[in-house]
């Protein structure tokens, strides 16, 4: 299996463990395989979902020096539980229960087990670079913190994440160090990339969902719970899954791509219409974020919709196969005091973004919300809207009263050496 840039579908082709530690392609690009493999016939979920993960990713990592060691770094890294949560006949994949209560746990705990395998094998050190408009960079925080050859600078918007996010992203020392940029999030994303083009700096790499490594366990979950919901109900599944940076979603498009047993993908974006905007004009335009409730998806330029036009490369193609619908705060509130209201379930507001969607257009469909985060991360927003506290998860309680370290600077990557 080799992978190639999504800028430039005829230059060399690398391995994954390769495309792992670049992050990103000498040209700008994005890594996307040269072709996708099909669903192992020996796929079983009667092992768990970490096996089940683990047999999903090894078609990627075929004659990859990480192959052998595939199975341990699976086992590792996803080490906590990948329920469904069903109400009155309707399912919520909750994607929370890692370290940071936050789906990104699976992507950045592989990719930290990854590249200290591989940096162990060649004696090397790395430093890592991760954008984070609000969960990506504590989840890779946790997972990199402590581990050997590796540093890692984490990049926030001042002002734009919610606070116990923050306690997250400065919680840290020793190998991790947090920056908070006075810009959007979008002003992070492009200091990584701008740092990355500069040919002064060496033994740079990215933990966001533009590194390879953090998209496919995001494909291989899908992998599973599709797989799941087909052995549950006999019905492929129409995931509805919140949308900013498009990782979450092109990992379901990848899982799509290879077998899994996925009808259709619809994605639930907020006041951040970039994506919904092509839909309905066929042209592109990124352009600044705006500041929402659901604020881990305010991007304004996504990076992974390289990897979306790479799969879908004209605006009709595009169209017939990507689905995607704008939420307005208000809604955001609504859907969270409604679902509330209903079951005495309680969803954060990016979950809430795709439960609007899912009441709005999939209600009659097998249909499964994708849920992001703990809402007890967003208390500030959903307990307004319930009337009551919401119980912190210990993961939470722990990193909210470590000491806050966080250096303040201007967006100017530049800045970061």
């Amino acid at each position: 299996m080799r992978y190639i840039s999504t800028r430039a579908a005829n230059e060399e082709s690398i391995t994954a463990s390769e495309a792992i530690l670049k992050g990103l392609a000498p040209d700008g690009g994005l890594f996307i395989p040269q072709s996708f493999p099909r669903i192992p016939e020996t796929f079983t979920l009667t092992k768990g979902a970490w096996y089940a993960m683990y047999q999903a990713l090894l078609p990627y990592f075929d004659g990859d020096e990480l192959s052998d060691d595939l199975e341990e770094i699976c086992r590792n890294a996803f080490s906590f539980p990948v329920p469904f949560h069903t109400e009155h006949g309707k399912d919520t994949l909750e994607l929370y229960f890692g370290p940071t209560a936050a789906f990104k746990d699976f992507g950045a705990r592989f990719l930290a087990f990854s590249m200290e395998k591989l940096l162990e094998k060649r004696n090397e050190d790395l430093t890592i670079l991760v954008a984070t408009s609000g969960d990506t960079g504590g989840a890779v925080a946790s997972a990199f913190h402590g581990r050997n050859h590796l540093s890692v600078k984490v990049l926030f918007p001042k002002g734009r994440v919610a606070e116990r996010q923050r306690m997250q992203l400065t919680g840290w020392d020793g190998n991790v160090t947090s920056y908070e940029v006075d810009g959007t999030f979008d002003d992070c994303q492009r200091m990584v990339k701008e740092a990355f083009m500069d040919t002064s700096l060496s033994n740079l790499s990215s933990a966001n969902s533009i590194n390879l490594g953090r998209l496919l366990p995001q494909m291989a979950y899908y992998v599973y719970a599709s797989s799941m919901y087909e052995a549950k109900y006999g019905e492929e599944a129409v995931f509805v899954i919140p949308s900013g940076n498009i990782g979450n979603a092109t990992g379901a498009y990848w899982a799509k791509a290879m077998g899994a047993p996925i009808k259709r993908i619809v994605l639930a974006c907020n006041a951040n219409k970039p994506l919904t905007d092509y839909l309905e004009s066929g042209s592109y335009e990124p352009r600044a974020s705006i500041k929402t409730l659901a604020n881990a998806m305010d991007v304004g330029a996504p990076s992974n919709i390289e990897r979306l036009f790479s799969l879908f490369p004209d605006w009709q193609s595009f169209k017939a196969n990507v689905e995607a619908y704008s939420i307005s705060d208000d809604e955001i509130r609504r859907t969270i005091r409604e679902v509330y209201e209903d079951s005495g379930y309680v969803i954060c507001p990016h979950t809430a973004c795709a439960e609007r969607v899912r009441r709005d257009r999939v209600e009659d469909e097998h249909s499964v919300v994708v849920s992001t985060a703990h809402p007890a991360k967003f208390n500030d927003i959903v307990e307004k809207e319930i009337g009551r506290e919401i119980a912190i998860p210990a993961n939470l309680y722990e990193i909210m009263h470590s000491e806050s370290r966080a250096k303040s600077i201007a967006p100017d990557y530049r800045n970061l050496f």
